[in-house]
């Protein structure tokens, strides 16, 4: 069996052939001849790199009239500001590596070799930062479904605060105390959502614990009256209710709930509580403190 010979030419040999026949037809060039070859391709190069020039500065005056058109179009329309945001920042770094693509293949580097190497930064980057990928995922995410808004009351990630923006890859609240916290839109697109801004109404809970013999009726009665008397207590979408709930293990609860307006829901809830406080006792009410009976026997032998 005659054994195969592979004929392809390694690749650096063919570079030393082109570098040999090169450098021998310099050496049968006369110094008029090589000076001639130089200058053509002085030339020819020099075009190159002046039409690559011109396409670059042509291309970003063309990027910048695009984000100044994009920018109009959103502030006439009233597009939400972090929608206008991420919007022109993407247009702009797509249209910006569009050009340097459109640049660099002029300058006679070919499209393909440079999309191969630009998969493979690509790649690399995309596993360094694969969290930062993630967050920008999840900024897309938030910015199509629309779980909150700029101004939205929310509880995310363990944080309650007023969105003041939605960044491309975090979202920024200030707290009620006006800490300024930065979410990333990765953990906060997964995870549980509270927007307290959706509605213009709010439901406002109470939990009282009152000491086991005191009289049940009354105590529902005087939570009643307490919020029937408070303006900012709606009867809609049903009127203020309260109600024995739950037999605890030193005390009873009682639960009072009313609907309010959002703006009203803290001023409402805390007013109450102090209302409680000073009223209970004196209507003969107590609360109760967690005790523990210990029962001692006398065991005799």
């Amino acid at each position: 069996m005659i054994p195969q010979i592979d004929l392809t030419p390694d690749p650096s040999d063919t570079l030393a052939v082109e570098i040999s026949e090169t450098i021998h037809k310099l050496s049968s060039m006369s110094g008029q001849e090589i000076f001639s070859s130089v200058s053509e391709s002085i030339i020819k190069w020099g075009l190159k790199v002046l039409a690559a020039i011109l396409l670059y500065l042509l291309g970003a005056w063309i990027i910048r009239r695009v984000k100044k058109l994009l920018r109009k179009v959103f502030t006439k329309r009233k597009v939400e500001p972090s929608l206008a945001t991420f919007t022109v920042s993407f247009v702009n770094i797509s249209l910006t590596v569009i050009l340097f693509i459109v640049v660099v293949s002029i300058l006679g580097v070919p499209t393909s070799t440079f999309a191969a190497l630009l998969a493979a930064g690509g790649l690399a980057v995309g596993m360094a930062l694969s969290g930062t990928l993630q967050n920008f995922a999840g900024g897309v995410m938030l910015l199509l479904f629309k779980p909150f808004k700029v101004g939205d009351y929310i509880d995310a990630n363990g944080f309650s605060g007023t969105v003041d923006a939605i960044n491309i890859t975090s979202t920024q609240i200030h707290t009620v105390d006006n800490k300024i916290v930065h979410l990333p839109n990765g953990s906060v697109a997964n995870s549980n959502i509270q927007n307290y801004s959706t509605s213009e109404l709010r439901r406002v809970d109470w939990n009282i614990s009152v000491s086991y013999g005191d009289d049940a009726e009354k105590g529902i009665a005087l939570l009643k009256d307490y919020l029937s008397k408070d303006p900012r207590v709606l009867n809609t979408p049903e009127p203020p209710f309260a109600a024995l709930s739950q037999l605890g293990d030193s005390a009873i609860i009682l639960t009072a709930r009313a609907w309010t307006k959002n703006s009203d829901y803290w001023g409402l809830y805390f007013d109450i509580n102090k209302l409680i406080y000073e009223d209970f006792p004196k209507q003969g009410m107590t609360f109760p403190y967690p005790q523990l009976d210990v029962h001692v026997r006398n065991v005799q032998d």
